[in-house]
């Protein structure tokens, strides 16, 4: 197969790099200009996000991510042909948080280009959505925010849906204004994204901004931590598979250099830099792919808002006396109150106290090098603090550690280390730096992005930076520095040294700084982010109306979805008359809904109804082939009988589910690795599974097992289709006696939110009735809004250990003591009825 995929892809075209990540604008691009009224979903769940007098370094969640996500916003709302931006977040309510995290809709600040050359009309502006997910009143990290993603989705989606109404009735045109695209910033708003913009059908965007790998790998090499107490306190492998499934799902990929693409996204089981080369030639000539997708990689450094702030200070620094003056901002000084000699040129770093950020390394530079100590003085911004004993113990470990430094190497009245400030007063300190005529040094093992770097640059302080990550292709820009290696303290030391005691290089350094800065505007951010988002695809949600079905729904108030995969036939044709005979007493007959989702085939739901003496119409829709296909009951008679049903096929949804489907290729591939699946005995081999054109549909490819106990684990099988770049998920199902293979964006999880949308229906006014094992899709019924009930008992078959595709726990990725959840023994009416009303189902 590899063999005709790239057979004539010449070695020009392999090597291109327009070719090897997408990134090309030339051509047919179309114009900002042309187009307006775009509605731009961005996704942060983690840290505390506002607009105004952000509490950066707070905790270790509020950093640089947050500040650029909200610049983002901003700056995308003031471009021209964006009618609103929404940044969709977790909602806080914990107590000692300001009530400002509580409010659901916070807008947010237009932001003044003075450089925007096009016209802007009215919009809606940009918003920060805080959306309710998790405990009410706890402030979560972000290791724990995992098992409730599919909460938050649930919430964004009404969010999302009822906004593009409103838009729509506020442009005038009547039709839904559905998201042009939905971006998510870093590993758990990934996944957010996917499952989202999956329901929507609307394109996705990924920014990983700090990888799970490259972490990882890192945390490895400096031997401190094994892998497992690495996935403990990071749950490293959970962020890992998140950011594999967000380059299954996105169209495209922002990074802020080459390198992250090459030598960290080049890590992924979904990415590889030769291959993603060999497939844009072949897409840029028309040439088949044979089912394979990668999505493009873009490079769009971070934008800074810096236009009204470089006129603000003097260009060439020539105030003699920089010692505080009353007109002075209080934060300088707070910062010189530390100094004996507060003339002498500054070192600032800005950091919040993590190991990476390697701030003990630089203390040690500066403090074991006797002529730049007498040089300069260091001032260390490493977020707010109240008490090192009350911090977290990673940024409370580096801290001691600073401070242990600075009492070791005598470093009083040299180094200033202030316990408060606030976000409004950064750029103050960076004026600081310049009028005292010193540098700005970052020497983190590995820079991302390099935001502090471009800032610094715009109030004229020359940079001292890391050579791993963004800083080598700012550096390229600006020439406004040095790089070091941050391993080696004393180049550090060196290059401090030689930037402040050569005035003229310093002059240099500065001067190219403020002539190139511009490249890093917001404007030239939005610019190239939008001409790549007007580049893709039409994609948009058809949910098709209520009246195109005979199914009373609009008189349903609750919905029951029977999704039990672990019993025999016999037990799940009573679990189904259970259900419903649980439900169908009193006044409210007829008030509840019923699916069922399985991953039967329509053929072998008919079968199992007929089994069961009841009628399809009891059902208002089948979920079958695990989630790839919908369809309705109708009656064609007014007498009831099995023998009149219809079954119409829901081609809506169809189309919300064929994005990056392999089709024939994929099954060419598949067909290939089973027989390369065998039961080896002695010197013979028996394959032992096989094509089941049977149990196939057009986006269900269905596979035979013969023998479940020589089948690889499903993560194995996953990992195999990533790395040939095959979009898919594959599912065990029927005790592992049958794979099925699926597309990206399908699932009985997203099923159910389609239908919820094309119903007008409440996700909490669902409850989904799951077994105590089940299919591998098991863990995706349960999280989100809607309400689980789990049937307990003997009569579940054990889990087969094939079923296992998560590479950690389960509690990573799902809330097991939600009150949505509910256990109950057995699956009698009674007990049925009993978990409902507790759940706060009427059932009567």
């Amino acid at each position: 197969m590899s063999e005709d995929l790239f057979e004539g892809v010449k070695g020009e075209d392999a090597g291109d790099p327009s070719v090897a990540y997408g990134d090309s604008t030339t051509g047919n691009t179309p114009k900002i200009s042309s187009f307006d009224k775009l509605y731009i979903v961005l996704i942060s769940l983690h840290g505390l996000i506002r607009g105004e007098n952000m509490e950066l370094g707070r905790d270790s969640d509020t950093g640089g991510q947050v500040k650029y996500v909200v610049e983002l916003a901003k700056a995308l709302s003031s471009s021209p042909g964006v009618y609103r931006v929404d940044l969709l977040t977790r909602q806080i309510l914990a107590p000692n948080f300001d009530r400002g995290y509580g409010e659901p809709d916070e807008m947010l600040a237009s932001t003044s280009f003075k450089n925007l050359k096009f016209g802007r009309g009215e919009n809606s502006g940009a918003h920060i959505i805080r959306i309710p997910f998790g405990p009410k009143d706890k402030h979560l990290a972000k290791e724990n925010i995992w098992p409730f993603i599919q909460e938050f989705v649930d919430g964004a989606l009404g969010h999302v849906v009822r906004m593009s109404k409103t838009i729509g009735e506020e442009i005038g045109s009547g039709c839904p204004v559905w998201p042009a695209v939905i971006h998510g910033h870093y590993a758990s708003a990934g996944v957010a994204a996917t499952l989202l913009s999956g329901a929507l059908n609307v394109p996705m965007v990924f920014t990983g901004h700090f990888l799970g790998k490259d972490k990882l790998e890192g945390l490895l090499k400096q031997g401190r931590q094994t892998r497992e107490q690495i996935n403990m306190t990071y749950k490293i492998m959970r962020r890992i598979e998140a950011e594999e499934l967000s380059l299954d799902a996105s169209e495209i990929v922002i990074a802020s250099t080459r390198q992250e693409i090459e030598e960290q996204w080049n890590l992924y089981d979904g990415f590889e830099v030769m291959l993603a080369r060999k497939l844009r030639a072949l897409v840029k000539r028309g040439a088949n792919c044979f089912g394979r997708y990668m999505p493009r990689m873009v490079i769009i450094p971070p934008g800074v808002e810096f236009g009204h702030i470089i006129h603000d200070f003097d260009l060439y620094g020539d105030e003699d006396s920089p010692s505080p003056a009353s007109e002075d901002p209080s934060i300088w000084f707070e910062i010189m109150r530390f100094f004996t000699n507060p003339r002498k040129p500054m070192i600032l770093a800005i950091a919040r106290p993590y190991a990476e950020k390697n701030i003990t390394t630089l203390v040690k530079a500066f403090g074991e090098c006797h002529p730049l100590r007498e040089l300069a003085n260091l001032t260390l911004i490493m977020g707010n603090r109240e008490a090192i004993s009350k911090m977290n113990k990673v940024s409370a470990a580096v801290l001691t550690s600073v401070l242990t430094l600075i009492d070791e190497y005598d470093l009083y009245g040299q180094v200033a280390y202030p316990k408060h400030h606030k976000h409004s007063e950064i750029p103050d300190i960076y004026r600081l730096a310049a009028r005292t005529k010193g540098t700005f040094v970052n020497v983190a093992y590995f820079e991302q992005f390099g935001v502090t770097l471009i800032e610094a640059a715009m109030h004229g302080l020359p940079v001292i930076a890391t050579k791993n990550g963004a800083p080598v292709e700012i550096h390229q820009v600006l020439d406004n520095g040095l790089l070091v290696d941050p391993h080696d303290q004393h180049s550090i030391a060196d290059a401090l040294y030689k930037m402040l005691s050569e005035k003229q290089f310093w002059s240099r350094c500065r001067e190219n700084g403020l002539k190139n800065i511009h490249q890093f505007s917001w404007p030239e951010h939005c610019k190239n982010y939008l001409s790549r988002i007007l580049t893709l695809g039409p994609r948009h949600p058809a949910f098709g109306n209520k009246e195109d079905q005979k199914v009373p729904v609009n008189c349903r108030r609750h919905i029951l979805v029977i999704a039990v995969d672990s019993v025999s036939k016999e037990d799940l044709v009573q679990i189904i008359r259970n259900s419903i005979e649980a439900t169908r007493t009193g006044t409210l007959s007829g008030s509840t809904g019923f699916v069922l989702s399985t991953s039967l085939t329509m053929a072998e739901i008919r079968s199992l109804i007929k089994y069961t003496g009841m009628l399809p119409t009891d059902f208002d829709a089948f979920i079958c082939n695990g989630g790839s296909d919908i369809y309705y009951p109708s009656q064609s008679s007014d007498v009831p009988s099995n023998s009149l049903v219809t079954f119409a096929l829901d081609n809506n949804y169809r189309s919300h589910i064929e994005y990056r489907w392999g089709g024939e290729g994929l099954r060419k591939y598949l067909v290939k690795w089973a027989s390369s699946v065998v039961e080896r005995r002695g010197r013979t081999e028996k394959q032992v599974i096989f094509e089941d054109s049977e149990h196939t549909s057009t986006y269900c490819l269905a596979f035979r097992v013969v023998n479940p106990n020589h089948l690889p684990p499903l993560k194995e099988l996953q990992k195999l289709m990533r790395i040939q770049s095959l979009r898919c998920h594959a599912l065990y199902n029927h005790g592992a006696t049958r794979l099925s293979v699926i597309p990206i964006h399908a699932s009985r999880s997203q099923a159910l939110r389609y239908l919820s949308i094309r119903w007008g229906m409440e996700l909490p006014d669902a409850v989904v009735i799951v077994g105590e094992s089940g299919d591998s899709d098991y863990e995706e019924l349960f999280g989100g809004l809607h309400k689980t009930i789990i049937l307990k008992g003997g009569f579940n078959t054990p889990a087969n250990r094939i079923h296992t595709v998560r590479r950690y726990p389960l509690q990573d990725v799902v809330a097991l003591d939600s009150s949505n959840i509910i256990g109950i023994e057995g699956f009698s009416s009674g007990d049925i009825r009993s978990a409902m009303q507790q759940l706060g189902i009427p059932t009567q």
